[in-house]
């Protein structure tokens, strides 16, 4: 008795893993953003290796000059090099982005996952203190708690974190109503497993393709939000390398020393763009439909 040819393919099927990062480099776009976040991160690392002076340092005699040989973006109104600014300046703003990213994830997640796995009161209650939350511009939120913990770097990841969750536990939510639904949770019930197993165990798992992706595309989001705290003066204070800070104080020299804005900007916005490639090739690579 002679075996079909395509079963021995069987044990040559690919890990779902393996599937989506097969997938996923298929993405150009995507590819692009993760190597630029790559490269950022790898600068950030190595920033003081890779740059001649220091963030904070001033250079005599070089003060507002045009990008050079010398100083490839310039110098500020103080004679600070600003291409080592900006790259002290992904330290900020990647150490700020993952830190309220994490924040942001265990809080929705959690407030997610007891909404959609409960429902009736507990579900109705969790809801509507999330419609308060996003009824209120997140700006002025931030800003307000801002002024109470205080102007700072910690103060801003705190910030951010608890003003980002909101749309994280709206997605985990809608998963979670959806997959306790399914058979292998009532058998998990049947089986007397307990309630928070039940969540964390069997559907948390299954849930988990929006929720990395979402996470992916809130670190960018995160980074702008820094932006423009410290654009408006309640993020990180000078002389502390922050993007948006450097933006702040390039505004007043944009006719005579355009880099000093155009420079910090154009690496807050291909960032928060490469972010936003790597959540969307994300989302494409691990859709189920296309496993």
């Amino acid at each position: 008795m002679s075996w079909p040819e395509d079963l021995g393919s069987v044990h040559a099927v690919r890990p779902l893993w393996a599937s989506a990062w097969r997938r996923f480099r298929r993405n150009k776009m995507a590819m692009a953003g993760l190597a630029f976040l790559v490269a950022l991160v790898v600068a950030a690392v190595l920033a003081p290796w890779i740059t001649r002076y220091g963030p904070t340092e001033g250079i005599e005699g070089a003060y507002r000059q045009p990008p050079s040989w010398a100083h490839p973006f310039g110098t500020d109104k103080i004679g600070r090099d600003v291409f080592s600014r900006v790259v002290y300046g992904a330290r900020v703003s990647l150490r700020i982005g993952f830190a309220s990213t994490v924040i942001s994830v265990v809080i929705g997640l959690l407030f997610g996952a007891v909404a959609g796995f409960f429902g009736g009161l507990v579900d109705t209650l969790i809801m509507r203190l999330t419609d308060v939350f996003l009824a209120i511009p997140y700006i002025v939120l931030a800003i307000a708690i801002a002024a109470v913990a205080g102007r700072s770097e910690h103060s801003i990841i705190v910030v951010l974190g608890l003003t980002g969750w909101l749309g994280l536990a709206r997605i985990v939510r809608a998963s979670f109503l959806s997959l306790k639904q399914l058979e292998y949770v009532e058998a998990a019930r049947a089986m007397g497993y307990s309630r928070a197993r039940i969540m964390f165990r069997h559907i948390l798992p299954n849930a988990g393709q929006p929720v990395i992706v979402y996470s992916t595309v809130l670190i960018g989001g995160v980074i702008l939000s820094e932006a423009a705290l410290s654009y408006l003066g309640v993020g990180p204070q000078a002389p502390t390398p922050a993007w948006g800070l450097m933006v702040s104080e390039g505004k007043g020299d944009l006719a005579r020393s355009a880099h000093l804005l155009l420079l910090p900007g154009g690496a807050i916005c291909l960032t928060v763009l490469a972010f936003m490639l790597v959540g969307d090739g994300l989302r494409d690579a691990l859709d189920p439909k296309l496993i």
